[in-house]
């Protein structure tokens, strides 16, 4: 077998980095087999590099080699590539055409790109792994074939199978074994390697000198997370080299050909809990100021019929404190222009509150005791609408506390504040 250098050497492949030395070992050792292969990493890694050598030290290696990216093909017409049609099978098909998996038959084909194939070609791929046998699209006949698959993805697969746009079955038959190549971030050391291979290279292509890069661009090199991986890299070097008169690169020079370069690469924290304050739209937002209004009219005619059943200010407000107290709030101090007006005492036409009826009151005890909204119950004989009343209860109280405002209010369980307002609103 051959050493892992030497495999290096012979595909051209960069590197010591003890991951990657491992999956190189690993394609090694299944070559020999005919066991299914799926090689997983980022984008930009080098997957393509694997199902070379895989094929390279198998027994298939004088059988042709075919690499099919599957993202690239249209969803209408991957099954015709892959399994080959039927003349007139579909509009366009004018003759009897192969497929990739006939074509291919003895050798290596190579599915890049794999987690992109449509839910139907994943059915007629897990046919193929498991007894080696497909159908060409508009035949019945079916045919044989004797294939070694090897597949790439860069798509988290698990993620995929979960939400249903990949079959779990096929998955465990394409991961037999399965290599994953690390990303570029995690090959520090190689960084610079690659840099000056690539480098070397287009110098050669363009016949210019080979650019050199100074301590403070290798360092920033390196820091560099490179997304893109390896393709990045090479891209980076190319337009360097292409674009650079002045040969010695600077730190200042290569981070300018660096795109979005950040020297903190931490990732932001974002929490998705909201707080109970919190409110995602404006409709929450109004829905709780309704609720909070209606809640504020339920107590307020609670608290009216409740004066109006006991006409007694003073059990009132003791009995229903809490409730007082939740309408209404504390108040703060009395403003300036209330000081002034309070000064002088208004001149208040002193009415008595007639006394109601036996029937009248009956029917306000029997309205109180039901359960559903009473303050509209009241009949239309009644003489006096319930603004009327407050009206009439706030002169009464008045009266008997001989205009003191805060004995007053004291009795109707009210705020001087609230009183004077009332007084002011009333134009009493």
């Amino acid at each position: 077998m051959e050493s892992i250098q030497s495999i290096k050497q012979r595909f051209e492949i960069i590197g010591q980095d003890p991951k990657l030395n491992r999956a190189l070992e690993k394609a090694m050792q299944v070559a020999v087999t005919d066991i299914s292969v799926l090689v997983t990493g980022e984008s930009g890694v080098g997957k393509e590099s694997i199902p070379k050598i895989i094929h390279a030290l198998s027994h298939r290696k004088h059988a042709k080699y075919i690499a099919v990216n599957c993202g690239a093909i249209p969803e209408g017409t991957i099954d015709s590539e892959l399994f080959g049609h039927e003349k007139g099978a579909f509009t366009g098909a004018t003759q009897t055409r192969s497929g990739y998996f006939e074509v291919a038959d003895g050798g290596t084909i190579f599915l890049d790109e794999v987690g992109e194939l449509p839910l139907t070609t994943q059915v007629r791929l897990l046919r193929v792994l498991e007894n080696g046998e497909f159908l060409k699209v508009g035949s019945s006949q079916v045919q044989k074939t004797d294939i070694r698959i090897v597949a790439a993805t860069n798509v988290n697969m698990f993620e995929a199978i979960k939400k249903e746009r990949f079959r779990e079955d096929l998955y465990y038959r394409l991961s037999t074994i399965e290599i994953n190549i690390p990303p570029l971030r995690e090959r520090k050391e190689d960084v610079h390697l690659l840099f000056r291979k690539f480098a070397s290279d287009f110098s050669q292509k363009y016949k210019m000198p080979t650019i050199r890069l100074d301590d403070e661009a290798v360092s920033l090199l390196i820091k560099y997370r490179w997304p893109g991986n390896i393709r990045q890299l090479r891209n980076i070097a190319e337009q360097i080299s292409v674009l650079e008169e002045n040969r010695s690169i600077s730190a200042a020079t290569l981070n300018g050909y660096i795109p979005n370069n950040t020297t903190n690469n931490l990732p932001a924290v974002v929490s998705n809990k909201k707080s109970e304050g919190d409110f995602s739209n404006e409709r929450e937002i109004l829905y709780k100021v309704l609720f909070d209004m209606k809640g504020d009219l339920n107590d307020l005619k609670k608290l009216t019929m409740e004066l109006l059943k006991n006409n007694d200010s003073q059990k009132v407000q003791k009995d229903n404190e809490n409730l007082i107290r939740k309408i209404y709030g504390k108040e703060d101090e009395e403003d300036a222009e209330m000081d002034q007006d309070t000064q002088e005492e208004p001149n208040i036409n002193l009415l008595h509150l007639p006394e109601p009826k036996k029937e009248e009151a009956s029917h306000i005890h029997d309205s109180y005791e039901d359960k559903y909204h009473f303050a509209e119950e009241i009949q239309e004989e009644e003489t006096l609408s319930l603004q009327e009343k407050e009206v009439e209860l706030i002169k009464k109280s008045l009266e008997r506390n001989r205009g003191k405002r805060k004995a007053a209010a004291a009795e109707l369980g009210i705020s001087e504040r609230t009183l004077y307002r009332k007084i002011k609103q009333y134009d009493l």
